[in-house]
């Protein structure tokens, strides 16, 4: 009886570990160059960027005074003093603009960043749970979408004095909603798969079933959505610095500056109006463009085309 020969290292098959790098590998290829593909996603990316070297190098280079208002100098045209003119508290639009446009997008990454990771663990822990604790934590989320958000908002910002930590919290209460039940639909799919089932049956934790398989299966879902979140945020910051529920003066937001622009808008003075409602515009598409193209980029299907 012959003895079977012991396989070498190069006849080895490959491992598990060295075929889930290599195909993830090839997965993020696939996702970059679909991502490449879509020029609006493209200029939305090189937009978003655009704002943040605006927003945060911009006050560095341009210097102006956006913490004690100045009347004398207050409702000036743009110049080559005040490229985009000033506002009735004589503050620097332009400045203004830039410090305006740091707060937003710390509130909406900060808002889309919380929102995502706490609602994605909600969904995915509800789905796994199933049962009971899957209807009261679901009904629980039916519970805060009945509230209208707008309404919310002025109430949590009106019972307690706006600042940057606070509003962070305020719209994330209402922004994880979203996720989590996206999430819990992907879960809900994901937690019949075969691989899953192979953890329960071998012992595995629902702590290793969420964080090993579902959120990471779920990962397109979860991006895409981050990148609404993100945008959703800046629109809400805008409303509420618009109904004088932002940040305090002197803190400069772009809806406060609309806010504070609007009534003299039609005596002329459409550079304390148009340069903030633009940014918002712009910001908001910009967000969306990328989540679009993230989305056709890990979608399978849409890449197999």
């Amino acid at each position: 009886m012959s003895i079977p020969r012991q396989l070498t290292a190069s006849e080895l098959p490959p491992s598990p570990e060295g075929g889930e790098a290599r195909s993830s590998g090839s997965t993020v290829r696939l996702v970059a160059a679909a991502f490449a593909e879509n020029r609006l996603a493209v200029v939305g990316l090189g937009v978003i960027v655009a704002m943040a070297l605006f927003s945060f190098a911009g006050p560095l280079l341009y210097h102006t005074n956006q913490v004690s208002p100045n009347p004398s100098i207050a409702d000036l045209p743009p110049s080559g003093a005040h490229l985009l003119g000033t506002d009735s508290q004589g503050y620097d639009v332009l400045g203004r603009l830039m410090v305006g446009g740091r707060s937003s997008l710390e509130i909406g990454l900060a808002v889309g960043a919380v929102a995502t990771v706490f609602g994605t663990l909600y969904g995915a822990v509800s789905a796994v749970m199933g049962g009971a604790t899957d209807a009261v934590m679901m009904r629980l989320v039916d519970g805060f979408y009945s509230i209208p958000a707008l309404f919310l908002l002025i109430i949590l910002a009106d019972m307690f004095t706006p600042n940057l930590p606070l509003l962070i919290v305020v719209l994330s209460f209402i922004s994880w909603l979203a996720p989590a039940r996206l999430v819990r639909g992907e879960a809900l799919s994901l937690r019949t798969r075969e691989y899953v089932q192979a953890v329960k049956v071998a012992g595995g934790r629902r702590g290793r079933v969420v964080w090993r398989h579902i959120v990471p299966n779920a990962i397109g879902t979860i991006a895409v959505n981050a990148s609404f979140q993100v945008a959703d945020a800046v629109l809400a910051l805008a409303t509420l610095s618009f109904l004088g529920l932002g940040l305090p003066p002197p803190a400069a937001s772009w809806g406060g500056m609309l806010s504070d622009g609007i009534t003299y808008l039609y005596d002329g003075y459409w550079w304390q109006v148009y340069p903030a409602g633009i940014a918002i515009v712009v910001v908001v598409v910009a967000f969306n463009l990328l989540g679009d193209a993230l989305r056709d980029s890990l979608d399978v299907r849409l890449r197999r085309r």
